[in-house]
């Protein structure tokens, strides 16, 4: 099968990071395995750090191997103990395969899994024709979703919804939460906000064009970052600051304005990564802010978010390319010329 695959980490993104290449395809070696023949892959930031080499000592993973984490597709083949999922079935595929046994795993807490494996990041992920998952991680999908509109939703979208549910009891009616970052995960994480809180929406970014598509999101205001906007923030917030902060980008100073923005026993939450989130411990004593750390989402989390995106409530800003163009995307993913999710589309993907 054609796959995608990374054989060196390179922190400057060369424009042939990955190599399209011709490998085995995967086979049923469990009876709760799942082949998902993979119908769109979604490209994220994440898969940049890949190939900088920043999850190298954290997964310790053998060169080659195939990227990619935001899988959708249609079920090829089940192990013998399968139940859930059938050949011809559409699906959307958890990140995560998960044990079910662990105490984590039975409290609903599945991205804690003591004995998880993250395809794409620990093992060979779905930016190929087919899949290795496990019937725990696939998600049956409502026959009116196709795998190239909701294949980012697998992470991306689920990792903005799983930060907006935890969020939901601190914004209630009067109350105004900031989502800085409108592009992949936060255009995401706008419309989950919209869907399930009556707080104020504020959506901080520095592209114009991204934050008039914020404001068809759902977003209530929009400031656009530069100069003295921290000033406009607050002015917006009545000088004390949000309730809620959604850091959608975690680097390149959003980190710092992010806590600058929460309000005294207010919710930072931290999604985007890459920086460093440094805080005085007087600051945090004195005014009982809270730094939330938030980790993809249960597979409950995916199941509800499919259900919002069946009711037309939350929807993908993505651009598609073929699987053989995978360098193509990341460049445009790295430089910022790709607006939403970039959607990978093997040869051959469809139902």
């Amino acid at each position: 099968m054609q796959a995608a695959r990374l054989h060196k980490y390179d922190p400057s993104i060369p424009k042939q990071s990955l190599q399209i290449e011709d490998i085995p395809e995967p086979t049923i070696q469990g009876p709760m395995d799942v082949i998902v023949r993979i119908g769109a892959a979604g490209l994220c930031r994440t898969d940049i750090h890949i190939v900088e080499g920043q999850w190298a000592p954290i997964t310790g993973m053998e060169l080659p191997y195939v990227l990619g984490h935001e899988n959708s597709g249609w079920v090829e083949e089940v192990g013998p103990g399968v139940t859930n999922v059938a050949p011809g079935d559409t699906v959307m595929v958890h990140p995560l395969i998960t044990c079910g046994l662990c105490r984590a795993c039975r409290a609903g807490d599945d991205m804690h899994c003591e004995n998880s494996a993250f395809p794409g990041i620990d093992s060979d992920g779905g930016m190929a024709q087919l899949l290795r998952t496990s019937a725990r991680s696939c998600v049956k999908l409502d026959p009116i979703l196709q795998p190239k509109d909701i294949a980012a939703l697998a992470d991306a979208g689920l990792t903005a919804y799983h930060a907006v549910r935890k969020s939901v009891p601190h914004l209630y009616a009067g109350t105004k939460a900031v989502v800085i970052g409108a592009g992949g995960l936060g255009h995401i994480g706008i419309q989950c906000l919209k869907a399930l809180t009556p707080a104020e929406i504020i959506v901080v970014d520095p592209n114009e064009k991204a934050l008039a598509l914020a404001s068809e999101w759902g977003a209530d205001q929009t400031v656009q970052v530069g100069d003295g906007y921290l000033d406009t923030i607050m002015e917006m917030t009545d000088g004390k600051g949000a309730e809620v902060v959604f850091d959608y980008v975690g680097e390149r100073g959003a980190e710092d304005d992010a806590w600058k923005m929460t309000r005294r026993a207010g919710y930072h939450y931290v999604i985007g990564y890459g920086g460093t989130v440094e805080v005085p411990t007087i600051d945090i004593i004195s005014s009982e802010r809270n730094v939330i750390g938030n980790l993809v989402g249960t597979y409950n989390d995916l199941a509800e978010l499919m259900i919002l995106t069946a009711q037309g409530k939350v929807s993908l800003h993505t651009s598609t390319y073929p699987l053989d163009a995978v360098n193509d995307a990341i460049q445009d993913l790295n430089t910022g010329n790709l607006q939403g999710r970039g959607i990978l589309i093997p040869e051959g993907a469809e139902a």
